[in-house]
């Protein structure tokens, strides 16, 4: 069953290149135009570009080659920045790496205990309240909130930087945040609101009935739900976590990130294909790998899928 996902997943992978380059190439603008901006050209000089970037080629020819590449280890090399397009990813890496793993992290340990507690105390005041976060984290868009927590809180109040990634370790951290917050106020309603229904229904469900019958005390039966409710909070975060791609683009350009996130979006307008071409199959690898990921921990919050294997 693994080798029949894997295989699953490669296929995605190759047709998703082929979609990707096509529409690049289908993309309004001239890489050679871009490169020499407004400055006067003659047509050897342009046509001594279109010859070492191989522009002349036919599509498919320019496709079997960076395949080919790609199959060899090789990214290619970035016309925009003259790189390889191997140091301009990694030299981002990192950096968007960190900026999700935080919001992911803030989004969790916030939403989750908020859920539960929601759930719990259903029409309560802390379920209304956390009803109208979910609503407005949901409804507002990322750059919205990032603009105003700027506005506020590095702006009015001068507590957080404006704009950039600082100058390494705990000053990129505090950089961070603001662009953590403002993708795990959206991530966190998300989640927050698949926990309270996972918990609303498992606290209706006849073993908790049973459990409180026999004097099992509130907390340990709120332990209980939500181990049983485990399994669609995980699915719904793990998906969550796939929504940090886009996220992450309006996110870093809001705040002004040197991240994957911008780098893609300069490559897109660029139609700096192969930069485009190996973030957009990175970030496929990503979300199947957390996919996986998921069944896993399906495995392992549930016995009984240890006994019967995942389903195909």
């Amino acid at each position: 069953m693994l080798a029949l996902r894997v295989l699953g997943m490669l296929a995605v992978l190759l047709v998703l290149s082929v979609l990707i380059f096509a529409l690049v190439h289908l993309a309004p603008g001239d890489i050679v135009k871009n490169l020499l901006g407004n400055r006067p050209a003659s047509p050897e000089a342009v046509q001594a570009i279109r010859d070492q970037y191989h522009l002349d080629d036919p599509v498919w020819l320019q496709y079997l080659s960076w395949l080919g590449g790609v199959l060899t280890g090789d990214l290619g090399r970035s016309i925009r920045l003259q790189t390889s397009v191997a140091d301009a990813i990694g030299s981002r890496l990192w950096l968007t790496l960190i900026l999700c793993g935080l919001a992911f992290a803030v989004a969790l340990v916030t939403a989750i205990p908020f859920g539960v507690r929601s759930a719990a105390k259903a029409g309560g005041a802390v379920d209304r309240a956390a009803n109208g976060f979910a609503i407005i984290g949901m409804s507002a868009p990322t750059f919205a909130i990032g603009l105003l927590l700027l506005w506020v809180f590095a702006y009015y109040l001068r507590v957080f930087p404006v704009y950039g990634a600082g100058k390494g370790g705990l000053d990129t951290l505090w950089h961070l945040v603001l662009p953590a917050v403002t993708l795990a106020l959206g991530l966190g309603a998300i989640v927050l609101k698949l926990t309270r229904t996972a918990m609303l229904r498992e606290l209706e469900a006849d073993y908790v009935t049973s459990a409180r019958a026999r004097g099992i005390g509130e907390r340990a039966v709120r332990r209980i739900a939500l181990r049983n409710a485990a399994i669609p909070i995980v699915t719904g975060a793990s998906l969550v976590l796939t929504f940090l791609v886009g996220g992450t683009v309006l996110a870093e350009t809001t705040f002004a990130l040197p991240g994957l996130g911008t780098l893609l979006q300069d490559s897109v307008l660029f139609k700096d294909i192969a930069v485009v071409q190996s973030l957009t199959l990175l970030i496929a690898v990503v979300i199947a790998v957390i996919a996986l990921l998921a069944d896993l921990a399906y495995l392992m919050l549930d016995p009984r899928l240890r006994r019967t294997g995942l389903p195909s």
